[in-house]
């Protein structure tokens, strides 16, 4: 296996939670977000994902097959996908249809990557599943089921039941994870492995071990693959890109004090809004944000790859403003060609 530590030699993609802005709705954050991949598949992104979550006023991004539908509708090359489906909330079989759907509209370019947490909290998870007993116990038994809905040969399903729109569709499936347990799922099942550091930092490096370790060559992937997801907040200057980021030290506040918000404006300094302690515990959260000018993300980022190897970087932003938020992302493709 290759391993890369070079900006130009690693893809880089993008994580899209749709934030609801403050003062805005969600139907300008839709807007926002098909703008924001027009312009990434023109900058050279790979893949463009949407997350889920559910029950949550700042983020818009529930309804997922729906919104890469959307995405993939209106761009023409970049990848769009799922980052990613929370499988316990959904019945493998309507799984495999949508996206099986999906890949046959937009043939050769939609990922599914599939999680196994909630997206959301316990009473919303009750509502969305009706029934909580295993859903999450049952992620490995899942995950294959619905992987064989897409098996074109009928010798080679083990399922009584069908997905006819999957059948023989090329749609990669990806597993996801803050911990150990996916990556060795992944590995297991030979399948691309993207880690959720950008919120979960501690596992990262277990987690990397583990996979690569134990990965099991399979007909979907020979080598181990593993993307990185990280936060990014670039500007012009160190000074802009510390101001700007502070929608995303705000929405982090936001989840360590348990309060469901819009994505707030940024402002001048932090001091009086977030105590040291809800400081520390935020900062804890984002150890891998890369904030900054681009040559001082440039430093922080080849240090990264040093250290991890990734084959592949995702980047979720924060940022409240969406020229800003745009110019964040055209300066981190600017990366790739200095």
């Amino acid at each position: 296996m290759e391993n890369r530590n070079n900006i130009q030699d690693i893809a880089f993609s993008i994580l899209d939670l749709i934030p609801v802005l403050e003062g805005k709705t969600p139907a300008d954050s839709f807007e926002n977000t098909l703008d924001l991949a027009r312009h990434a598949e023109e900058w050279g992104y790979m893949r463009y994902w949407l997350a889920e979550h559910h029950n949550m006023t700042g983020v818009a991004s529930s309804a997922t097959a729906v919104l890469v539908g959307y995405v993939a509708s209106g761009t023409k090359t970049i990848r769009v996908g799922s980052g990613g489906v929370m499988l316990p909330n959904h019945a493998p079989l309507v799984v495999a249809e949508q996206f099986g759907t999906l890949g046959s509209i937009y043939p050769d370019r939609i990922d599914l990557g599939l999680g196994r947490a909630p997206g959301t909290d316990q009473l919303t998870a009750a509502a969305l599943r009706r029934n909580l007993n295993g859903s999450e116990l049952d992620f490995p038994h899942n995950v294959q089921e619905l992987m064989q809905y897409f098996h074109k040969a009928e010798q080679d399903r083990r399922t009584y039941a069908r997905a006819v729109v999957a059948e023989g569709v090329n749609v990669p499936v990806w597993l996801l994870g803050s911990s150990t347990y996916s990556a060795s799922l992944a590995a297991q099942l030979g399948l691309p492995f993207a880690f959720a550091s950008h919120f979960a930092p501690a596992q990262l490096f277990d987690a990397l071990y583990i996979y690569r370790e134990n990965f099991k060559p399979s007909e979907w992937l020979k080598e181990p693959y593993a993307l990185l997801c990280v936060n990014a907040v670039l500007a012009d200057t160190d000074a802009e890109a510390e101001r700007i980021a502070t929608s995303l030290y705000q929405f982090f506040l936001g989840v360590i004090r348990g309060r469901s918000q819009k994505l707030q404006p940024a402002v001048d300094s932090m001091e009086g809004i977030w105590t040291p302690y809800e400081e520390a515990a935020a900062m804890r959260q984002l150890e891998y944000a890369f904030i900054g000018s681009k040559q001082t993300v440039k430093e922080k980022m080849e240090d990264f790859l040093a250290e991890t190897k990734a084959d592949e970087l995702m980047f979720v932003s924060h940022i409240y403003n969406h020229e800003e938020r745009l110019r964040s992302y055209e300066l981190l493709a600017e990366l790739k060609k200095d």
